[in-house]
């Protein structure tokens, strides 16, 4: 059993933060307040080859597993960006994984090449206003057509919609009346996010504003046959794939955000004088910010074991569901503990930690609620009756 990195991980984490250094906390600050995509960092991410990092080598990835990948976004969130950063890149990290998994070759030549290269932007369309969690509820309707479907419907919070050229869609291919089972009857499409049939309404937000949200209003759009993913009728058990790879990223995600909120605040505490002494010598200082590297370090090896077991092709659901939980917890406790560190200037723009306290509460509540994630564990840790 090895607690280390190896040598190909160091490096990873070792290049990434190159880049990351690159880009101040003045030009966090901007993006999240003008607010705009941070089309530097992306196309410096890009050009370091960081956006194929769990593509396959035969499209321009690197091929590498979601330990990987989860090493790099850990460095990216801990390095400054926080989720305005970690956002920008992550759809690339999870949600071609159907493609990936299920699509033809030609569509992963023709899809995934241009990602990698960062030279398209996808966004995710699954959560609906009215089924939210809820799946196997969702309403959007790709009726067949000749050489393809037509498909009107109404997706929620899809991230970098704004920015997108393409949309990973899912949509129901047959009435839910007609289903033998909850989870039939809904398909993945990969296609061109036209806008004269789809409308994006972007979201006003508490936080991560360099990456947008959106409300996405689909009218009449029609989607080719060859952007059908697999077999119709079969993606909601193809969106499966991404969810656990999608947990564990974003609790790792959350845990460098965490780091580098204690980071500025055991800064902050080394270097604040009050009454004549540093304010972190006062134990009412030091011992809340010594739980908080605790917990920090608890997740995160947890979030390192659920890859682990997923990069070895073993069951991970419950730990990458706990990483997640984890995760989301560190960020929150340990950036309000760092806006309780500095006082009044942690309310302050300038020594960022408040633009980190607005980001943590989203891997709290996204993409899947903490209630849920305790039911899961419930149902298939402990072997309890299902909840839901």
């Amino acid at each position: 059993m090895r607690f280390d990195l190896s040598e190909n991980q160091t490096a990873i984490v070792d290049s990434v933060s190159r880049v990351c250094a690159n880009f101040s906390d003045d030009y966090w600050t901007d993006c999240d307040q003008t607010p705009k995509f941070p089309h530097e960092f992306y196309e410096a991410m890009a050009a370091g080859g960081w956006l194929g990092i769990t593509m396959p080598e035969d499209v321009g990835g690197a091929g590498l597993g979601v330990t990987e990948a989860a090493l790099m976004m850990h460095t990216v969130t801990s390095s400054g960006g926080g989720y305005s950063a970690a956002s920008a890149l992550h759809i690339n990290m999870f949600g071609p994984h159907a493609i990936v998994v299920h699509g033809s070759d030609e569509q992963k030549q023709r899809w995934l090449r241009p990602l990698v290269a960062g030279k398209q932007k996808a966004c995710f369309g699954v959560t609906e206003p009215d089924a939210g969690l809820d799946t196997t509820n969702i309403s959007t309707f790709a009726q067949k057509a000749p050489g393809g479907y037509r498909v009107s419907g109404r997706k929620m919070w899809t991230s970098t919609g704004q920015e997108a050229d393409k949309i990973l869609l899912l949509a129901r291919t047959s009435p839910k009346e007609n289903r033998e089972r909850a989870t039939d009857g809904l398909s993945i499409f990969y296609t061109d996010l036209d806008r004269s049939k789809v409308e994006v309404r972007r979201i006003a937000k508490l936080g991560r504003n360099a990456v947008d949200s959106n409300a996405v209003f689909i009218d009449d759009l029609f989607v080719p046959e060859e952007d059908l993913v697999g077999e119709e009728g079969k993606g909601f058990h193809y969106i499966l794939d991404s969810l656990n790879p999608e947990r564990i990223l974003v609790a790792i995600e959350a845990i460098g955000l965490a780091r580098d909120a204690l980071r500025r605040a055991a800064d902050y505490a080394r270097d604040r004088k009050v009454f004549g002494r540093a304010i972190g010598q006062n134990q009412g200082i030091q011992h809340p910010l010594a739980e908080r590297w605790i917990q920090i370090e608890a997740a995160y090896w947890q979030a390192l074991r659920a890859a682990w077991l997923y990069d070895n092709g073993r069951p991970c659901g419950a730990e990458a569901n706990a990483a997640k939980f984890l995760g989301g917890r560190a960020a929150f406790e340990t950036a309000t503990q760092a806006i309780l560190t500095h006082g009044g200037m942690g309310y302050a723009r300038e020594y960022q930690v408040e633009r980190l306290f607005r980001e943590s509460i989203l891997p709290r509540i996204a993409p899947v609620t903490e209630q849920l994630i305790l039911s899961f564990i419930a149902e298939k840790a402990l072997g309890l009756p299902k909840s839901y």
